[in-house]
């Protein structure tokens, strides 16, 4: 299965990245040493959107608290960039694609991270991987 993840990155041209205590949504949760996944600077954060891919070295899931009744599962995660992302995706390409049952990858990324704009995890269907791989 492949992965995508919109978070805060402080070097977007690094070789490794590594994220702490990440949100998961949309199945981020089930991600693992040697995932596909793609990387995503949040815009929210300053970012462009999609800047890399790589390879996940390091997942491991953060306990839940106690005392928390509802929370949503977090991971520390590890990426070693494969390729640097050679056009742009992002809010501003994506905004557009609204009718969430049209089956198209887009409109599946816009979904998953532009509808609810926190930084996340989330697990990608074939077809958006394979649309996500042509900007590389």
């Amino acid at each position: 299965m492949a992965f995508a993840i919109k978070a805060e990155v402080s070097d977007p041209l690094a070789e490794v990245f590594v994220f702490t205590s990440q949100k998961t949504m949309y199945g981020g949760k089930r991600i693992a040493h040697g995932d596909l996944i793609f990387v995503f600077a949040s815009e929210n954060e300053g970012g462009s959107g999609l800047i890399a891919s790589g390879v996940v070295t390091a997942a491991a899931a953060i306990a839940k608290k106690p005392d928390s009744t509802r929370q949503t599962p977090r991971v520390n995660i590890s990426i070693r960039r494969t390729a640097t992302a050679k056009r742009p995706l992002g809010r501003s390409e994506l905004r557009h694609l609204t009718d969430w049952s049209d089956g198209r990858p887009e409109t599946e990324l816009n979904f998953k991270f532009y509808r609810q704009a926190t930084n996340k995890i989330v697990g990608l269907s074939d077809s958006a991987a394979v649309f996500l791989a042509e900007f590389f």
